[in-house]
């Protein structure tokens, strides 16, 4: 046996006994090479067998990993094809049903809509909450108002800088989460009746706030790793009297997708030429597995459409309900509406992100938060090849923690949802996803969470469920 032969050998059955584990990555050449006492050549050639073998998969500009699964993956699911038209909304009572029904701490939370608490730096935040309370200067209640907190508009701003996007402290409304912000941006560019695009599938808040808001929705088709059709998107826009865009840009929920950076600036000029504006729904951006951070839109708005939203609530501080909109052109208008709705976000929590911020650890915690999450997402997906039967579909998503999978045509997404919270296993079945309830036989699967022994036998458990229903 080679040297190469010998290395590659005792890799896999590293492999094999579990030492390493799905989504870990090996030793780069370098340490492999110290470690053996070989050449890089060497090294390259059994890592190149490994990969040859379906052990292994090289990222670009990241390494070598192990693979999720040994033998064939699942296929992807193709383009979604959504029924043409616009659609009255009237989702909310059918969504918060399913919502309601996994609540339950005891559940396993394969169908939550957020990660676990472990991964963030509650402690830390706490003590920097704690001083923010300690010295909160009376006055900042009215200077902090709308659009919020000074050194934290300044420093999100400063993180614009570092993707390449030029963004005043001046456009930025600091809000109370996300979803205010989404809400917000609504108003300001529609009224009751007005027609707005969504992917195919979207996230159902997105539905639940154009709901409340009168608003009609056309539903674009997307791919779940490609993200929204430009091609089915132009021609809506030609067709209809679409007003803005609510669309999720990188590692979409439910689906994972990513409009790659150049098919991202094809859509900023397609919206520019219309004069269509774009909220875009950016709260998983930062959970980006690759070493290189997708384009941010805001680098590209050369006329100020998009109004980029997004929030700590996914890659720092869940619960403090903190978020902004980067709003271009549309800043006073929706300034305007947060002072006439909620009126401010709270004081000491803005000054104690904004400290946060400022002494520097953010970026050396989203590394490590980064790095966690791509381990579980190919624990999970390991985990769905190998208990889901022949006919399931589903995309590696390259950010965020949701799964996006496509069951055989025969099977009833609704009643895996019911059998599995029966047997103490949230999932987020399909149909909530869309305005019309398409995706019958489609869920969503959380990665957010460690995939101890509870999550790898619910996902088992939903395996069998899924063949029992063929």
């Amino acid at each position: 046996m080679s040297l190469y032969q010998d290395i590659a050998a005792r890799t896999e059955k590293l492999i094999g006994e579990g030492v390493l584990r799905p989504g870990e990555r090996l030793p780069s050449v370098r340490q492999a090479c110290r470690t053996h006492a070989v050449s890089p050549i060497t090294v390259t050639q059994a890592y190149y067998l490994l990969e040859s073998r379906g052990l292994i998969e090289a990222r670009p500009k990241s390494g070598y990993f192990v693979r999720a699964r040994l033998g064939q993956k699942l296929p992807e699911p193709a383009m979604t094809h959504p029924a043409g038209g616009a659609t009255e909304l009237q989702v909310s009572d059918f969504i918060f049903q399913i919502l309601d029904s996994v609540r339950d701490p005891g559940i396993v939370p394969l169908g939550s809509s957020f990660p676990a608490a472990a991964l963030f730096p509650f402690d830390k935040l706490g003590r920097f909450l704690a001083g923010a309370a300690r010295r909160l200067d009376p006055q900042s209640t009215l200077s902090d108002l709308p659009p919020g907190n000074e050194e934290l508009r300044r420093q999100i701003a400063l993180r614009y800088l570092a993707q390449g996007a030029s963004v005043s402290p001046q456009e930025i409304v600091v809000t109370a989460g996300a979803m205010e912000g989404l809400n917000l941006c609504l108003q300001a560019v529609t009224r009751p009746g007005d027609l707005i695009a969504v992917e195919s599938p979207t996230f159902y808040a997105g539905l639940q706030a154009s709901e409340r808001l009168g608003l009609r929705v056309i539903e674009i088709p997307s791919h779940p790793r490609e993200g929204v059709s430009l091609a089915a998107l132009e021609a809506a826009l030609r067709q209809h009297p679409v007003k803005a865009c609510l669309f999720m840009l990188n590692f979409a929920n439910p689906t994972g997708s990513r409009l790659s950076d150049p098919r991202k600036k094809e859509l900023l000029q397609l919206l520019r030429r219309h004069q269509v504006p774009l909220i875009e729904d950016d709260v998983y951006g930062e959970l980006y597995f690759d070493r290189q951070a997708p384009l941010c839109s805001k680098a590209a708005d050369s006329d100020g459409l998009v109004m980029h939203v997004s929030s700590f609530s996914k890659c720092l501080a869940p619960g403090y309900r903190l978020g902004w909109v980067a709003a271009g052109r549309y800043a006073e208008a929706i300034r305007r509406q947060k002072l006439a709705t909620s009126l401010a976000t709270s004081v000491p929590v803005q000054i104690a992100i904004a400290d946060y911020l400022r002494q520097g650890g953010f970026d050396k915690h989203l590394r490590q938060l980064r790095r966690r999450l791509a381990e579980q997402e190919a624990t999970l997906v390991a985990a769905v090849e190998r208990h889901f039967p022949d006919g399931t579909r589903l995309a590696r998503p390259q950010g965020g923690y949701f799964l996006w999978l496509e069951l055989p045509p025969q099977v009833d997404a609704l009643r895996v949802h019911r059998e599995a919270l029966a047997r103490g296993i949230s999932i987020a079945p399909g149909p909530i996803f869309s305005a019309k309830r398409e995706f019958a036989h489609h869920l969503r699967l959380n990665f957010g969470h460690p995939a101890g022994d509870a999550q790898l036998a619910a996902v088992a458990t939903l395996g069998r469920l899924v063949a029992a229903a063929l």
